[in-house]
């Protein structure tokens, strides 16, 4: 066990052998901290959060009361192998929160990137990847192996289906299943998730330049009411493009996924 000095841990908590506890943590009342996990400088743990399995906590996360972070994947497959969990630096995890590390047949990590917000009961299944900057609202739940890319905000009792990629800068609204993937920059609402144009509030509020929203919306209607399958209008767009933007949303939909896609109605 390492607990650096700098540490503040509450008389009531539970640091099990092993534990690596970094500099100006800080470990609240009736927290449990297992025996694999790395807490990095400055995690705050509030009152009874339990952190376990082979989890590494990025520096300055912190993590509310009643979260449970690391324990085995819910997966009937799973059989007691060592995967992992990896959390960034400055996420906010709020109460409730459940996060599983991955399985064996995902790639044994489940990662989340840099400046995250995890509302209140939200999930991370096993083997997912979530990038940075993004947003869960509470009670939203993400499926194993989906992948999340960075700046995406899911609303506030959403259910992500197993597999699904969701590209940069998309936006789900409230109460809507995603049984698909959701193209960069996409706006999706309705029950059953129905891909309802692009994400504008968003690009505006990031200080996209115009020049590129013009050119993404003429790449949605492109792939709206374009010749051919849905990949073919891609593959036009791809060489047809100057935009950065542009090109996020082309080789999204060009990569390999195991779901197909939310499109354009």
């Amino acid at each position: 066990m390492s607990i650096d000095p700098t540490a503040r841990i509450h008389a009531s908590a539970v640091i099990e052998e092993g534990a690596t506890i970094g500099p100006d943590c800080v470990i609240g009342p009736f927290s449990l901290v297992g025996a694999q996990v790395t807490l990095a400088r400055g995690v705050i743990l509030k009152s009874h959060a339990v952190v376990t399995g082979l989890t590494e906590v990025g520096e300055e996360t912190e993590i509310f009361p009643g979260a449970v972070i690391g324990e085995i994947p819910q997966d009937l497959k799973f059989s007691g192998e060592q995967t992992r969990l990896i959390l960034g630096a400055r996420n906010r995890i709020r109460e409730g929160v459940t996060m599983n590390t991955g399985t064996s047949g995902g790639g044994g990590i489940t990662r989340v990137g840099d400046d995250c917000l995890f509302m209140t009961g939200a999930h991370v299944g096993h083997d997912a990847q979530v990038g940075n900057k993004v947003i869960m609202a509470n009670q939203a739940a993400l499926g194993g192996h989906c992948i999340i890319e960075d700046e995406v905000i899911i609303g506030g009792l959403c259910g992500i289906h197993q597999f699904v990629r969701i590209g940069r800068g998309a936006i789900i609204g409230a109460v809507t299943m995603v049984t698909n993937d959701v193209i960069p920059y996409g706006l999706v609402q309705a029950p059953r998730g129905e891909l309802d144009g692009l994400n504008l509030v968003g690009l505006k509020r990031r200080g996209v330049a115009r020049s590129d929203i013009t050119a993404l919306r003429a790449a949605y209607q492109a792939l709206a009411q374009g010749e051919g399958a849905f990949q073919e209008r891609a593959r036009r767009l791809r060489d047809e493009t100057e935009s950065g933007y542009v090109r996020d949303m082309v080789d999204f939909i060009l990569a390999g996924s195991d779901r197909s896609f939310l499109t354009p109605s």
